[in-house]
């Protein structure tokens, strides 16, 4: 034991002592900072510059190490500047953030944003663009009328295009429209006037054949001659000059004018071209639209029933309500013709079918009509006349129309009475208004006209006393549904019911009566054509010659 212990190593009880690693140097940060995105540039206290990183001397070259940075006379990268900071500085654009780094030292982070910004400008100008041209489509693409049209394309482009706006048209009967829009109080005023051909500036006139005139000077001088440029102001105003694409070729020229403050870039001229081609289409639909209605009026007035020429111990009176509110025109129709002894042919008849083709049908009706009478006058005889023309047409058209008419002829007596012929094809039976009040009705029967060869034609003769009369009518007025659910027929009971006790009223009274109940049956629902035709014999010492004019709503107004 004495050994072992002799043996034993003394220990302490500290822990042992590791060899220490050799100190690393402290990198140069500053050095670090050169290859940040962002600048940087620190000062002291005081406002003297004591680092600039590589970035920020290249956009900052005015600051210096070791001067006042106030020396630089950089209004954004001072102490009492707005953190953080957007500012211009040598046509650069510069974001800067500021940061204490400790308490004698200051430090800004700044960033060329120039790019970004030109980026975003651009962007956002490609947006207004576009956004100027889609509610330009949206505007441009509403009015038919030529007026409105070039008065909204004037408009619209003051002032996002320029600051004066000229829309000169192709010649329409000589002449040249002008329009014109410029600042307003509220909204761009527009005026307008027109040109003949001589006084048309050559540079439109250029325009107008398609081309794109681009002299500056030439084209200022002629449009301030023309008067559409601000007085005295030619030479402080750029302009362009585009052609408005037709159908073709160009429809009309576009003029846009601003200050030279505002010089037209390129992208400026390709949305003033996109306008143009928006514009042009614009103005050529509402070109197209006119015309078109222009033919649709000639035509419409051709078919319309004329008026009954004036026969002496007659009256006639009508009334004509088409069932398509926007056209004048429809499946039944009427009308007259005098005869050479004195009396007169008089008719009402109503055809296949709705709207413009039984309008037109209509017309061939009545010219086949005036065509036959010349060679027959007998009512009866007549319609197997025109059965047999309707079928010959239908045969060599393929297609097949037919048509129902009552035919008369009216015959004076030197009394003042009338003796009425009437011939029917498949037509309501005409009713006629005693002297006493009463209503009778003259079953006249018949077939269809333009169905078969040969058609049974019913005709009956009758005698009207003067003051008496005879009203035709279409089913327009029969089959008018309204009543209290909507969907009663009117029928002819409640016609000759309306009727009775009417004896003394004039035939275009009679006729606008029967109209107006239909219409208050109605009560504003969708109907047939309404045709009512009502001939009267002249009462003793009253009106001998007198007419209704049905006007295109179908009311009517007395001519004698």
């Amino acid at each position: 034991m004495p050994e072992a212990a002799a043996q034993r190593v003394p220990t302490s009880s500290k822990a042992p002592v590791r060899p220490t690693a050799p100190a690393t140097p402290t990198p140069d940060l500053t050095a670090a900072a050169d290859h940040f995105r962002e600048g940087l540039v620190i000062c002291d206290t005081g406002g003297v510059v004591r680092y600039v990183s590589a970035v920020a001397a290249g956009v900052l070259p005015d600051l210096v190490v070791g001067r006042p940075l106030t020396a630089a006379g950089i209004d954004g990268l001072t102490a009492g500047s707005a953190d953080p900071s957007e500012f211009t500085h040598r046509d650069r654009r510069l974001r800067t953030r500021r940061l204490r780094l400790d308490s004698e030292h200051l430090a800004w982070y700044v960033e060329d944003v120039t790019d970004a910004v030109h980026r975003a400008d651009a962007l956002l100008a490609e947006r207004s663009r576009s956004g100027f041209l889609a509610t330009a489509s949206q505007r441009l693409g509403n009015p038919l009328h030529i007026d409105r049209a070039a008065r909204a394309v004037v408009r619209l482009a003051v002032p996002v295009l320029g600051d004066v706006a000229v829309v000169v048209l192709s010649p329409q009967g000589g002449r040249h429209r002008w329009w014109r829009a410029q600042p307003g109080p509220n909204r761009p005023a527009v005026d307008g006037g027109g040109l003949a051909g001589g006084e048309l500036p050559a540079v439109v006139a250029a325009a107008l054949a398609g081309t794109e005139p681009h002299e500056m000077d030439w084209l200022l001088e002629q449009l301030a001659e023309a008067g559409w440029l601000p007085a005295g102001r030619p030479h402080d105003i750029t302009a362009r000059i585009v052609p408005l694409p037709g159908s073709g070729s160009p429809t009309g020229a576009l003029i846009v004018a601003r200050p030279v403050s505002r010089p037209f870039e390129p992208a400026d001229v390709d949305v003033l071209r996109g306008f143009a081609a928006r514009a042009g289409a614009a103005v050529t639909a509402a070109l197209l639209y006119r015309e078109q209605a222009e033919i649709a009026e000639t035509l419409q007035s051709s078919l319309l029933p004329a008026t009954p020429a004036p026969v002496a111990g007659m009256q006639w009176g009508a009334a004509y309500r088409p069932s398509q509110a926007t056209l004048r025109i429809g499946g039944d129709f009427y009308g007259t013709h005098p005869l050479p002894d004195g009396g007169s042919l008089f008719f009402l008849g109503d055809v296949s079918g709705k709207g413009v083709e039984a309008a037109v049908f209509t017309g061939q009706l009545r010219q086949g009509l005036q065509a036959l009478r010349r060679v027959e006058t007998d009512p009866r005889r007549l319609l197997y006349l025109l059965n047999d023309a309707v079928l010959e047409t239908a045969r060599a058209n393929g297609q097949g129309r037919f048509a129902t008419i009552v035919l008369g002829m009216a015959t004076p007596h030197r009394d003042g009475g009338l003796t009425l012929t009437m011939a029917g094809g498949g037509h309501l039976p005409p009713l006629l208004l005693r002297a006493d009040g009463s209503v009778e009705t003259v079953e006249l029967g018949g077939m269809l006209i333009g169905v078969v060869p040969d058609p049974h034609i019913g005709q009956e003769t009758v005698r009207l006393a003067p003051g008496e009369s005879c009203v035709l009518y279409s089913d327009g007025v029969t089959e008018a549904r309204g009543g209290r659910h909507g969907d009663e027929q009117y029928g002819s009971d409640r016609l000759a019911h309306v009727l009775t006790g009417c004896h003394t009223m004039p035939a275009p009274a009679l006729a606008e009566r029967v109209e107006q109940v239909t219409c208050d049956w109605l009560g504003g629902g969708d109907h047939d054509d309404i045709a009512v035709f009502a001939v009267r014999a002249a009462p003793a010492g009253g009106a001998r010659h007198l007419h209704a004019v049905p006007d295109l709503a179908g009311q009517e107004t007395n001519a004698p």
